[in-house]
């Protein structure tokens, strides 16, 4: 239910983005408590401001009530992905070379399978993570298609 939710509102929300120039970062349908939240997180360089997340607010909640695709009552949130937004496409990869990452993986690799570093290398194919474990700087190759979820990481060192 909530993938097909994510898929429509996704058609209806990019062509509201590509006009103010924005990026679809993540769509979330989830029910927290008694409360059904559709969640909308969009970015740019530049990043967003409260006034460009009004304006796709409103257009999308246009169009949502005009189409009206959710049966259920739910909120509506428009926002950014904050500073560590998650990495859901491979250009989102290829933007955060040289950042602070969290991974995890579906598989161990090399015995672990949460990875915190920075991205030293994305091929498409491959994630190239330094790690520092205690003193000792390693690299790890982690395939894109064993990547469960990764995200920036705030680092405070």
């Amino acid at each position: 239910m909530s993938k097909k939710v994510t898929d429509t509102v996704q058609e209806m929300a990019q062509p509201i983005l590509d006009d103010l120039q924005l990026e679809l970062v993540d769509i979330e349908f989830v029910k927290e408590g008694q409360n059904w939240f559709l969640r909308v997180f969009i970015d740019s360089d530049d990043g967003v401001d409260i006034e460009e997340c009004a304006k796709v607010s409103e257009a999308l909640s246009e169009k949502l009530d005009d189409a009206d695709p959710i049966t259920q009552n739910y909120f509506l949130e428009v926002s950014s992905p904050g500073a560590e937004r998650p990495l859901k496409k491979k250009a989102d990869f290829e933007k955060s070379l040289g950042k602070n990452v969290y991974m995890k993986t579906y598989e161990p690799i090399d015995g672990l399978k949460v990875f915190e570093g920075k991205l030293a290398e994305f091929d498409g194919q491959t994630a190239t993570i330094e790690m520092t474990i205690k003193t000792r700087k390693k690299r790890v190759n982690i395939p894109y298609e064993k990547i469960a979820n990764a995200r920036l990481a705030v680092s405070f060192h």
